[in-house]
């Protein structure tokens, strides 16, 4: 058995949908966040080092050149023909519609990239932008709109300096959901001041929300941000191997079988992870999940009697 055989995951829809190995190839397109240039606040999230998340963020090379490179490192490893152009290091609508159209176009021009893929906030989505999307959608593109949410409970979102809330993803997905556009919403497990059933809450009203795809992602602490400062005093003890692995299998259980998941962990390089070090392992953790889900003789969209209890909205 695979984790496919449990998890409607990204790769076999795609595969399924063309008929070929489908794959991001992660960019940098040089855009910055609301959450860092003043408009919003300054410093961003206190968990973020968006080098910790994108292989790219630190010096982005131009668009070409960064799917041509990542084209040669996927292929290699997976045999993928096909790629979507995942615009992915901090807000990639925060800018000007037409040099997003500008960079939106460059990448679509290349001939085995099928779509987009765009990583953004829930508080910079304007009708402009969800526009444009919809018009690749329209001319046979994949499309996918990329939600960072983290958590559904404002509280959370004010601790951890995220700029926005529970409120501002909700109009988000209804505007995309108007336009035909599918929303992939991202979820942070372990933030400060959560326990998994806040997690499950979380996810609960995401749903209820209506979504397409679904990213799941451990809290880690990395070098260079105020999460670190506050696990170096104590005030944050990141989440156990084991206490996350269980908390995805309760999550994918939870979740209709239609609904795709892209990620089920993410991980950070040795060189600026500070804790939990099961952050390097993604296999580790993926074959865990796997290996959960055989224990319990579930899959997704078959929760156990009792998944948990929600808290109230």
């Amino acid at each position: 058995m695979a984790l496919s055989d449990y998890v409607n995951t990204f790769g076999q829809h795609l595969r399924a949908k063309y008929g070929a190995r489908v794959h991001k190839v992660a960019i940098n397109a040089g855009f910055t966040c609301p959450n860092r240039d003043g408009s919003k606040g300054i410093g961003g999230c206190t968990f973020c080092n968006n080098s910790s998340f994108s292989p790219n963020a630190r010096e982005p090379d131009p668009i070409r050149e960064q799917i041509a490179a990542g084209r040669a490192v996927i292929r290699k490893r997976t045999g993928a023909q096909k790629y979507l152009a995942y615009f992915q290091t901090y807000t990639n609508t925060y800018d000007d519609i037409d040099l997003l159209r500008r960079r939106y176009d460059t990448a679509l021009a290349e001939p085995d990239v099928i779509g987009l893929s765009i990583g953004t906030r829930p508080d910079c989505v304007p009708p402009t932008v969800l526009d444009l999307l919809a018009e690749y959608r329209v001319q046979g593109h994949e499309i996918w709109l990329e939600l960072g949410l983290q958590s559904a409970f404002d509280e959370t979102l004010k601790r951890v300096n995220r700029g926005h809330g529970f409120a501002e993803y909700c109009s988000a997905v209804h505007a995309a959901r108007e336009r035909g556009l599918p929303v992939c919403t991202h979820l942070i497990l372990g933030l400060p001041g959560e326990e998994p059933f806040h997690a499950r809450t979380s996810l609960q009203r995401v749903l209820e929300e209506g979504v397409d795809g679904l990213k799941l992602h451990p809290l880690h602490v990395v070098k260079g941000t105020r999460l670190a400062n506050e696990w170096r005093r104590d005030e944050y003890q990141p989440w156990s191997l084991a206490q996350y692995i269980y908390a995805v299998a309760d999550l994918v259980e939870l979740t209709p079988p239609e609904v795709v998941y892209h990620r089920l962990t993410g991980t950070a390089s040795l060189d600026i992870l500070l804790a939990p070090q099961w952050c390097n392992w993604k296999w580790r953790v993926l074959n865990g999940i796997e290996r959960e889900l055989a224990r319990r003789g579930t899959r997704q969209g078959q929760p156990r009697a009792a998944a948990g209890d929600l808290v109230k909205a």
